[in-house]
């Protein structure tokens, strides 16, 4: 092993991300890993004056799982203020002229002899650890000092940045309320005063020490630039949900120019991480940049040098809009062609060819007690066509709540077992598991077709006895959780893999399950309906299918949102649905008591809900924190009817089909996102009875009332994640890095919908003329070193 001070570095910056837990890495915890790389560094890389240091610090190391807290964040800010200092050979100061030819993306800090010492400690403290870190930690926001106005020029109704200084602050907790905590600012400019105020909801505000640290950070006669909606009151002006942040003096003196404005960590400056960046930007200018001049000139791209000068330093607005365009389309057209070439190279294998409509499926529509509606007859063809391919299907089929995406997948089996090939269905838990399993059972059964359910409660000798009969071919349909993917798990000719709510596995738990046969076509299923441009950015690699349409009779789900204040309406509801033998469901936002807001904590609700609002009834709870065994024996309490009303966190929104459900009460509504509240609506409305759905909501805001009202206004999955999408973005969709979402620095999926167009559209034109980028190096490297920086993200192993 060498010293690598690169991932040193990157260790550093997350065990202080992550609070000093000493954190345990494949290998290594993260002590041993700091040690043994400290270890290799030779004395003679460091001054003299500070080789006793570095012996002190080797020899405190070791005891670090034993210091408290702060002892450990004392020591890591003594080691990295000395890492700037490390000289590895080859590293002697080079003149300014060779520096930019020199460096490149994945250059140490260390070896960036522009910077002084000081201004590499602080790029340290924010997690930087080589140039292209440096280069990639873009602005959060941008202060334009040509166009500030003057409190005196502010008209109600329009949204504005004034640039203003602090004359007094107060924070406190309000009298009448003590979960509410108070920030109140006066500023003043030239031109007159103004009064800002924010308000923030829960105990941690209300604590002294976090009252007094805010004391200390806006201090009298700080520079400030406040954004937000100007309100005129009857008697003053103020800014509504105002934005605030301080600037430093420097960038007041930068008058007509646009300041960027950048996260910071600790006591670092605003100024001092700004000229850090600054001083990088040189050594760019005579990078060669990946994409062709004909590529750029197509898609009117500035050079990437530019870009990053325009990102950090723009001298205007529309300098930095042409930089940001560039920049996004790179994240965006690295990310479509990592898509097209896993396609690629999925359509190089060669599958085993499933030809159409036989006996099974003749028989299996003429006893289904149902029509196929066009839209599932469409889906159906899509994937009887791909079955026909020697290449493998990567198809998505992605459905509302209810639209029948079972019965199409049943289609794809047959068409496999009939053509002498296994099935095997993966979902991603037991109860889940076990409701496909006994669907399959009651359709398959009459085509005298054997079905097996394999999950971790199987039982030893009947787990021995199906993997028998899979490893021989006796079994063609397996339906599992994870355990389908364990080592033992063989088959002799697996054909077709299924997978169900595909977003809860995996890319790593997926490709296990190809891999049990030799490039087997897939199809995986959703009911979390996600629009175009998302499904571009997430599933980039695969074919979609959409279920538009719902089966006729379906009864739509009555949906009404209250206040709090008429909470006693939905238990009335409840108890009069109760009565008459159905069940229902109660969803809390929270598993124990947020500090940040006031959301009711399921075990404390529950075990209200039990002694007195519906005391004598048969009360379940289910939560995130229960093991996977309780979780399940919960779950078939319910839906054998043991239990009547199921309090719940959002762990059970995803495919529990208990027809007797009536009745689907949300608290705090307006925590939960549009689609969410579909997916849990989606629980209900499942037998012959009329279903509802109540949203109780503490927010009387504008925002969230016309949020929630999309709900009881549509029963559509796809405009309803359409919506969610305009109305709160991709990442509150989809539960971000769970769900795939690709690690964007700058651009917004739902902003930038055309560029991602355009990159997709690059992407696929490019690996036309040259699939195997043989004729573009500088891409396939580019796409290559991105990959790694995305999967690469674990340090300490």
């Amino acid at each position: 092993m060498a010293w690598d001070g690169s991932r040193v570095a990157q260790a550093l910056a997350i065990e202080q991300q992550a609070g000093y837990p000493n954190l345990q890495g494949r290998q290594y915890q993260f002590y041993e890993f700091l040690l043994e790389q400290m270890r290799l560094v030779p004395l003679d890389w460091l001054p003299t004056a500070m080789i006793n240091q570095w012996e002190v610090l080797l020899a405190e190391l070791p005891h670090y799982p034993h210091l408290t807290c702060d002892q450990r964040e004392a020591l890591i800010q003594r080691i990295m203020n000395l890492l700037p200092h490390i000289r590895t050979p080859g590293a002697a100061p080079r003149v300014q002229e060779k520096m930019t030819s020199a460096f490149r993306d994945g250059t140490p800090i260390q070896e960036l002899d522009i910077l002084k010492p000081q201004q590499k400690k602080y790029l340290y403290q924010l997690g930087l650890s080589t140039l292209g870190d440096i280069l990639r930690y873009y602005p959060r926001s941008y202060v334009d000092y040509s166009q500030r106005l003057l409190i005196k020029d502010l008209q109600p109704g329009t949204t504005v940045t004034i640039i203003a200084t602090i004359r007094s602050f107060r924070c406190f907790t309000s009298p009448k309320n003590p979960q509410l905590t108070i920030l109140e600012w006066w500023v003043a400019d030239r031109s007159g005063r103004l009064k800002i105020n924010r308000y923030v909801m829960g105990k941690r505000y209300a604590n002294k020490a976090w009252q007094e640290q805010q004391k200390r950070q806006y201090p009298v006669g700080t520079l400030i630039a406040v954004s937000g909606l100007v309100k005129g009151t009857k008697f003053s002006k103020t800014l509504t949900e105002p934005q605030i942040q301080i600037i430093d003096e420097d960038a007041e003196e930068s008058v007509g120019k646009i300041v960027p404005v950048y996260a910071l960590k600790g006591n670092l400056k605003a100024s001092w991480v700004r000229q850090a960046i600054h001083a990088v930007l040189p050594l760019v200018k005579s990078w060669p940049d990946p994409l062709p001049a004909s590529l750029r000139q197509r898609y009117h791209l500035v050079p990437l040098a530019t870009a990053y000068q325009g990102i950090h330093a723009p001298h205007h607005s529309e300098e930095l809009k042409r930089a940001r365009t560039r920049l996004v389309f790179d994240e965006l057209f690295y990310l479509q062609l990592s898509f097209l070439r896993r396609r690629q190279q999925q359509r190089r294998q060669t599958s085993p060819v499933l030809h159409a409509e036989g006996e099974l499926l003749r028989k299996f529509r003429a006893q289904l007690p149902f029509q196929l509606t066009g839209a599932q007859e469409r889906v159906i063809q899509e994937i009887l066509q791909d079955l026909r391919q020697p290449q493998p299907m990567q198809r998505l089929v992605q459905g509302d709540v209810g639209s029948g995406k079972t019965v199409v997948a049943v289609m794809a089996m047959l068409a496999a077992i009939e053509a002498g090939y296994q099935v095997a269905m993966m979902a991603p838990t037991e109860v889940l598991a076990e409701q496909h399993y006994q669907k399959l059972l009651d359709w398959l059964t009459p085509l005298h077709i054997p079905v097996e359910l394999l999950t971790g409660s199987t039982k030893a000798s009947q787990r021995r006895q199906i993997l028998a009969q899979l490893s021989t071919g006796e079994v063609p349909l397996v339906v599992g959780t994870h355990a389908l993917i364990q080592e033992e798990v063989q088959f002799a000719h697996l054909g077709l893999v299924v997978i169900d709510e595909q977003h809860r596995f995996g890319v790593e738990q997926r490709s296990l399950l190809q891999q049990k046969g030799m490039a087997p076509h897939v199809l995986t299923m959703t009911a979390t309906p996600i629009p175009r441009t998302l499904a571009l950015a997430i599933h980039g690699d695969l074919d979609v299918s959409q279920i538009d349409e719902l089966p006729p009779g379906r009864q739509p789900i009555q949906t009404t949102v209250i206040p709090g204040s008429q909470r006693h309406f939905a238990y009335d509801l409840i108890r009069r649905e109760v009565a008459q033998g159905r069940q229902a469901y109660i969803i809390l936002p929270l598993i124990e008591e947020s500090e940040k807001l006031e959301a009711r904590a399921a075990v404390a609700e529950y075990e209200k809900l039990q002694a007195l609002t519906f005391k004598g009834l048969r009360l379940g709870l289910l939560h995130g924190r229960q093991s996977a065994t309780e979780r399940d024996a919960t779950l078939r309490a319910f839906r054998d009817g043991e239990i009547q009303i199921l309090v719940s966190t959002t762990v059970v929104e995803v495919g529990v089909d208990v027809p007797n459900a009536t009745v689907m009460m949300v608290e705090n509504a307006e925590r939960f996102g549009l689609a969410q509240l579909h997916q849990l609506r989606g629980r209900v409305g499942r037998g012959e009875h009329p279903s509802y759905c109540i949203l109780v909501t503490q927010s009387q805001g504008e925002d969230t009332q016309q949020r929630l009202q999309v709900l009881t206004q549509s029963q559509d999955g796809f405009f309803i994640a359409e919506m969610d999408l305009r109305l709160r973005g991709p990442g509150e969709i989809l539960g971000t890095r769970q769900a795939g979402l690709p690690d964007l620095a700058l651009a917004s999926l739902m902003e930038d919908q055309d560029i991602l167009e355009t990159a997709r559209r690059a992407a696929e034109q490019l690996l036309q003329q040259d699939p195997d980028l043989t004729q573009h190096p500088q891409i396939d490297a580019e796409l290559k070193q991105r990959w790694e920086r995305l999967t690469g993200r674990v340090v300490l192993s």
